[in-house]
């Protein structure tokens, strides 16, 4: 793939931590290509870096080295507030712990970014049409009955479809998934996975998902593999 195609790319990712007196690589020098559209998921086993790759990827940890550029920008290296925005706009995220706020019902969780993002004035304005279109990605995920079900009320697969709405209400560039389907039962999480394949075909949703789940991964355009901080030779 042409880095002039690539959506989103990685280019000698390296990233370390310290464990007491020692330090663990945990990324290797990961070279990695998104294409706009294309759903890729990487696996490995545990220990294998993948997470921390996606967590990089999503602006949620810096790399020790190498670069990240999403379209024609460099992100991994923008000031703090740059990066913020830039979660908040063009890349979603969806994890295996649900993260919803449980005081909150689930159209409110949905529009949770969109308040972070405009101001109270701004807000105002923007409000109706944003609540309209959070109401949308629930009924299409089957939620339309339950928008104002607290996370409580809900279970795991809903919850889940709640968290997947909120990534993309922001109508983001990019969807990242760390083991979505980690906390559901099998046939729950290939309704998930169902929802995110729909995404990708029906609406061009580029995704990135980690799994360390073969069958899963088979559902991708492209599978990566993580060994030991690098990618393996196909």
């Amino acid at each position: 793939m042409s880095e002039a195609s690539s959506l989103l790319r990685v280019r000698d990712l390296r990233k370390s931590y310290r464990s007491g007196d020692r330090r663990l690589e945990v990324l290797r020098g990961v070279d990695f290509d998104l294409a706009t559209g294309e759903f890729v998921s990487v696996v490995g086993q545990s220990g294998s870096g993948k997470s921390t790759l996606l967590h990089l990827m999503g602006l949620l940890d810096a790399a020790d080295s190498g670069e990240i550029a999403l379209g024609d920008t460099r992100i991994d290296r923008l000031p703090s507030t740059r990066r913020d925005r830039l979660r908040n706009s063009a890349i979603g995220m969806v994890f295996q712990a649900y993260h919803l706020l449980p005081e909150l019902d689930a159209l409110e969780n949905v529009l949770a970014p969109l308040m972070v993002r405009h101001g109270v004035i701004e807000w105002l304005r923007v409000r109706r049409e944003a609540r309209a279109r959070a109401a949308d990605l629930l009924t299409r995920f089957g939620l339309g009955g339950r928008l104002h079900h607290k996370p409580r009320q809900l279970s795991g697969g809903e919850m889940q479809r709640v968290a997947i709405a909120r990534a993309l209400v922001t109508q983001p560039r990019v969807l990242l998934a760390d083991e979505p389907t980690g906390n559901l039962d099998e046939a729950t999480g290939g309704e998930i996975l169902d929802t995110l394949c729909e995404l990708n075909r029906a609406d061009g949703l580029s995704i990135v998902l980690v799994t360390h789940d073969a069958a899963i991964a088979r559902r991708a355009d492209r599978i990566v593999r993580l060994a030991a901080g690098r990618v393996e030779a196909a």
